[in-house]
């Protein structure tokens, strides 16, 4: 959770984003708290989102995510952010996959990258975006219940400790208690016996 506070520091408010030029597209609606917070909600959708949209198989998926963000009120900045696992290092063995399994769901035989030609492009590309679409369904969507429960998790074991902190304290501060409370007993029958 550190990692989010730290974040923050980095991050342009909304304001600041409303002062870029070509932001005007998406009107008023990037003034909408969900889309800055980090909060267990808008960040697991932020995630999901943005792989979601890194399995896109099309140029500026950026620009995809941030629609998406904005419509399901997303963490935007991580929605942008994590489109960018898909860059031109990491595209064969991100597409390779999705693109094999769309081949199999459209019974098309899988060709070399190197063999295809422009008139078997049209169903290839139809395999590639099935398989994308359904890659990128299935792990933004994990990755958002993942993150879900593992903030979830992260929360309880913080309140269990606070709880146990706060029972050891009272603990420590009964005794502490007991202790004063024997001590001017003690004190009181001294001061009885030496009156007398």
């Amino acid at each position: 959770m550190k990692l989010l506070q730290n974040l923050k520091k980095y991050l342009p408010s909304p304001l600041e984003v409303n002062k870029y030029r070509h932001i005007h597209i998406f009107g008023d609606s990037l003034k909408q708290t969900e889309l800055w917070t980090f909060n267990r909600s808008s960040t697991a959708k932020g995630i999901g989102v943005g792989i979601f949209c890194a399995f896109l198989p099309m140029p500026f998926e950026m620009i995809a995510a941030a629609f998406m963000a904005v419509t399901l009120r997303a963490n935007l900045p991580f929605a942008v952010a994590l489109v960018w696992v898909s860059n031109p290092i990491t595209w064969i063995p991100m597409y390779t996959p999705p693109y094999l399994l769309g081949a199999a769901i459209l019974n098309v035989e899988p060709v070399e990258l190197a063999k295809i030609t422009v008139l078997e492009l049209g169903w290839h590309y139809v395999a590639l975006w099935l398989g994308c679409l359904l890659v990128g369904a299935v792990l933004g969507l994990s990755s958002h219940f993942f993150i879900s429960y593992f903030w979830r998790s992260q929360v309880k074991q913080r309140w269990a400790a606070r709880k146990s902190f706060r029972a050891k304290r009272l603990v420590l501060l009964r005794k502490a208690q007991a202790e004063t409370l024997t001590q001017e007993t003690d004190e009181s029958k001294e001061s009885n016996t030496a009156d007398r």
